[in-house]
């Protein structure tokens, strides 16, 4: 489904990635691993198109290196950054309108649904979104790309600065994701949901793949958990 082989990325004269190489399958939560500093939002930025890189990166059989970010975005890949990037002076429904592409006809996704996954979204689909809590906007970051239709979603840190029952919730809605169909590759510093609901674990450091195997085998690797992921 993708499938990035030899990508090196930079910023300005700064090479960040060194040839990364790896892929996710059809209905694959691939957690991708590492300290900050290593290259994993990087790595997200690259598939996107939002950062200068060399190498391949094929989305179902399609060469996308070079393309901008709305072709990236219209081709199927979604994207929910670290920072969320929700517009704080709309309300929570008309972030999730923007979400959509065309007229929504025939998506997966429907308002509807992400009330239901979401009770808290419905409660505030009135408010602006920039008083919501940490929790609310990543909810609706979450949301607003799954309207749009991806079938693959790249997910940056959604549980930094959550409340564990929000966390918890995260790692719910990811699963239903998964259950759907839709790919995930998730960019996350917490081992114990990453470990959890993730069919593959990969490791950075120094911008490379350093580790790639199931959870159990990542668990049972105490070299590669203390060289490169504990503090």
């Amino acid at each position: 489904m993708l499938n990035i082989d030899n990508l090196h990325a930079y910023y300005g004269k700064s090479h960040v990635l060194h040839g990364v190489s790896f892929n996710v399958q059809p209905g694959e939560i691939v957690a991708l691993l590492g300290r900050n500093g290593s290259g994993r939002s990087t790595t997200a930025k690259a598939i996107m198109g939002l950062v200068d890189c060399q190498g391949d990166i094929n989305w179902k059989g399609q060469q996308i290196l070079g393309k901008k970010a709305f072709q990236i975005a219209h081709l199927g890949l979604g994207y929910v950054p670290e920072n969320r990037d929700i517009f704080p002076k709309l309300t929570v429904h008309q972030n999730l309108v923007l979400g959509q592409k065309g007229k929504g006809k025939g998506a997966r996704w429907s308002f509807e649904d992400m009330y239901q996954m979401f009770p808290r979204l419905l409660e505030r689909q009135h408010t602006e979104a920039g008083v919501l809590s940490g929790g609310e906007q990543q909810m609706l970051t979450l949301c607003r790309t799954l309207m749009g239709d991806p079938d693959l979603i790249i997910i940056d840190e959604p549980t930094e600065g959550l409340a564990p029952k929000i966390v918890e919730l995260v790692g719910q809605y990811l699963q239903k994701l998964k259950e759907t169909g839709i790919s995930v590759l998730l960019i996350e510093q917490k081992l114990t949901i990453a470990m959890k609901i993730s069919d593959r674990a990969l490791v950075m450091g120094h911008g490379s793949i350093v580790f790639e195997g199931t959870p159990a085998e990542l668990n049972e690797n105490t070299y590669i958990r203390k060289e490169w992921l504990e503090v």
